[in-house]
């Protein structure tokens, strides 16, 4: 079973965006903040819990649950867009006074926190930095080869068999809440460089609905395009195994002049397949900028 996850040090939900988005903080107030933001469209922060409060120990992290996911469920039927999520992702800047943001996205969250930069680029109000852990495809044509082999690989042998041996052991009757999360765990198996790492997660569900208005939204999308030229302290992390290609994090590195490292035996979940790997790769990114800095 997953580590339980600690209480927040504080935690609300948001009063100028249109639908109250849920917040919270962890670590030491006052150190310096970073922004993250979940995967999905249309998951919540959850499951990026408890591994990533790793960074908690030099800094303030502060959540949110985007619209239409998580605690930020709505009833609204209205359609929620890529743009839909940057204007709420400026919001909680704006009221949780974050500006100019450091952000940490992964997955999705890593796509979003690259549309929000690009939209803040044209008005010459950049993140102070960005970094991006298996950012989700860059463009419409790696989002296609990134579906095409998370289905090759949910249906390979290995994860087949796994099923199998889940639907044999009795478990759903002996205990349904551990049957719940094995099958969980194995909904999202083909994430990892190892199938058989997927254990101990924390469980999260997507809204379909919302997941699909975002990418619908995006169209044909090329979000590569739109980096070229902007200047933004950046730090790209691929795990090589992800079933994103890793072309999509090297263009999107090459457009910010920003560096990537590849974490080898790792698929999308480098939190969790090799965390000692990502916040080494955070560290020295840290340590660089302070460098710079000074």
């Amino acid at each position: 079973m997953p580590r339980p996850i600690p209480p927040p040090v504080s935690s609300g939900y948001t009063t100028s965006t249109p639908v109250p988005l849920y917040w919270c903080r962890y670590g030491s107030p006052g150190a310096p903040p970073l922004l993250v933001l979940h995967g999905g469209p249309g998951a919540s922060h959850d499951y990026l819990l408890p591994q990533l409060l790793e960074l908690a120990k030099e800094h303030e992290l502060i959540f949110y649950d985007q619209r239409g996911g998580g605690r930020s469920k709505t009833d609204d039927r209205a359609p929620i867009t890529w743009r839909t999520h940057v204007e709420d992702l400026e919001a909680v800047v704006t009221e949780l006074r974050l500006e100019p943001p450091a952000i940490v996205g992964y997955s999705w969250g890593g796509l979003l926190a690259l549309l929000a930069a690009i939209e803040r680029a044209r008005r010459a109000t950049p993140p102070s930095l960005l970094i991006l852990i298996d950012p989700a495809p860059l463009t419409r044509q790696y989002r296609e080869r990134f579906e095409a082999e998370f289905a090759r690989r949910q249906g390979g042998d290995a994860i087949r068999a796994m099923r199998e041996e889940l639907a044999a052991s009795g478990l759903r009757e002996r205990d349904p809440d551990a049957y719940r999360q094995r099958a969980f765990e194995l909904s999202v198996a083909g994430y990892f460089a190892d199938p058989a790492r997927a254990r101990d997660l924390t469980p999260f569900r997507v809204t379909g609905r919302v997941q699909q208005s975002v990418w619908e939204s995006l169209g044909d999308f090329d979000v590569v395009a739109g980096l070229e030229g902007l200047r933004v302290p950046a730090l790209f992390v691929h795990g090589r195994e992800d079933p994103i290609p890793f072309e999509s994090s090297e263009r999107g590195a090459r457009a910010l002049a920003a560096p990537l490292v590849m974490l080898e035996d790792c698929g999308h979940v480098p939190y969790v397949e090799q965390p000692a790997a990502l916040f080494a790769a955070i560290e020295g990114f840290f340590a660089s900028a302070a460098a710079r800095a000074r």
